[in-house]
């Protein structure tokens, strides 16, 4: 999918109207998604898993004969399981973590799989800035730092509050140039 309200590549950074440069992202500290992210994790997990797990249900209801036991259980899984789900997609906003700073940027997610990457600044190729239906529908986007490297060397940071994603993004964007200024001269 492509468009405007899709995919932004980051332009050059530039100053804004009053000469001064582009507002800064806070550094070298640890910061959480917006309570918005958990909201947007939530009821897309809700749609992911019900959608797919009533059609399947609802099969395996005409195969079983409509027995009472089937029903039972096919009400038990239509509760646990999305129960289940919504709580891990909850875990997940709560345990990511992103951070800018003089070396590039970081994210942290997890608690007990976890997962610190690093993206050093001379790496990052581009930047885009991506925004679904849902994530404008709440105020967030997602952030992707495109780095060198392999086809697929990605990182995607989403439930980002979107003013917040176009500044990392412009913050990124004005650190790789300035480290391939330093790197040229």
């Amino acid at each position: 999918m492509t468009g405007s309200d899709l995919e932004v590549s980051a332009p050059p950074p530039s100053p804004s109207p009053g000469g001064m440069p582009p507002p800064q992202v806070e550094t070298d500290v640890w910061q959480a998604l917006p309570t918005r992210a958990r909201t947007l994790a939530t009821l897309s997990t809700l749609i992911g898993t019900l959608v797919p797990l009533t059609i399947a249900l609802g099969i395996g209801l005409i195969a079983a004969d409509r027995r009472p036991l089937s029903f039972a259980i096919a009400g038990a899984i239509l509760l646990l399981v999305p129960t289940w789900t919504v709580w891990i997609a909850r875990r997940r906003w709560l345990r990511t973590r992103w951070r800018i700073d003089d070396d590039g940027l970081g994210v942290r997610r997890g608690h007990m799989w976890r997962s610190d990457t690093r993206v050093p600044g001379n790496r990052v190729q581009h930047l885009d800035v991506r925004r679904g239906p849902l994530e404008r529908a709440f105020g967030l986007a997602t952030l992707i730092v495109h780095t060198a490297g392999t086809r697929n060397s990605a990182l995607a940071l989403s439930g980002l509050d979107a003013e917040e994603a176009e500044r990392l993004r412009d913050t990124l964007a004005a650190r790789a140039a300035r480290d391939d200024d330093h790197d040229d001269a």
